[in-house]
């Protein structure tokens, strides 16, 4: 199976903790939730207090543990990473979990993700669609193309290039070069879609600004166009702007 990415980054407040560090204490002390977030947040960025994992996982935690979904999801992306605690793949799946079930898109796709790699849970590629679909319907880039991504390979259910397809157009609408080259392969191959070479180049010119792999194929493709064809398409990859999720 091609790469299944994960999620690089933690929601944070934005409040200053330096400007309000005993207000912020004293209400976090009491158990205000949004207080013990933007303590953690102040830990884990340095801001207006030197960086510490440890004293971030702590504040993320208290704030996790009354329910806050983007803090539950702080705390198993850090115990994932091994930051501020000692790796616990397992003690984070139960974390994105609780996040998930809130409805929390980026939790539902990095459950997925352990799902689908067996990271701290048992791996089950059923489970990894589950949640690869739940986020992707909230318009999760990353979800709608490993979603895509399982479909296409018969992974967590049946094989079938038709939906496959429609997820690679969702996530390169969205701008990921990664889809924009598996759709135009699809279209150039007639897989999951009518043949069709211009929209296939299209794509692969999107993609091949930032893949290397997408170039060759583009210059396949180019063999079977006019060069109107090529001029208009060029223009038209030219002007284009992602979706907005």
């Amino acid at each position: 199976m091609k790469k299944i990415f994960f999620s690089a980054l933690l929601f944070v407040s934005t409040a200053c903790f330096s400007q309000y560090s005993e207000l912020l204490l004293a209400a976090a002390e009491r158990g205000d939730v949004g207080s013990q977030f933007h303590i953690g947040t102040a830990f884990f960025q340095g801001q207006g207090v030197a960086q510490n994992d440890a004293k971030a996982l702590q504040w993320f935690r208290r704030a996790a543990e009354q329910g806050l979904a983007e803090a539950q999801y702080n705390v198993g992306q850090m115990l994932q990473k091994g930051r501020g605690a000692a790796q616990d793949n397992a003690e984070a799946v139960q974390w994105f979990r609780r996040a998930a079930e809130q409805g929390l898109a980026v939790a539902q796709y990095d459950l997925g993700v352990n799902f689908a790699e067996g990271l701290g849970v048992a791996q089950n590629d059923a489970e990894a669609v589950r949640w690869f679909r739940r986020a992707a319907d909230q318009g999760s880039v990353k979800a709608q193309y490993n979603l895509g991504l399982m479909i296409d390979k018969g992974r967590g259910g049946k094989q079938g290039d038709v939906e496959a397809v429609q997820w690679f157009r969702r996530a390169a609408e969205q701008g990921l070069a990664e889809a924009q080259f598996l759709l135009g392969i699809h279209l150039s191959a007639g897989r999951g879609v009518s043949k069709n070479y211009e929209q296939a180049y299209f794509w692969l010119l999107l993609a091949g600004a930032h893949l290397e792999k997408s170039r060759d194929a583009r210059d396949l493709v180019q063999r079977h166009l006019s060069s109107s064809q090529v001029t208009e398409t060029q223009s038209r990859a030219a002007a284009w702007k992602p979706k907005q999720p």
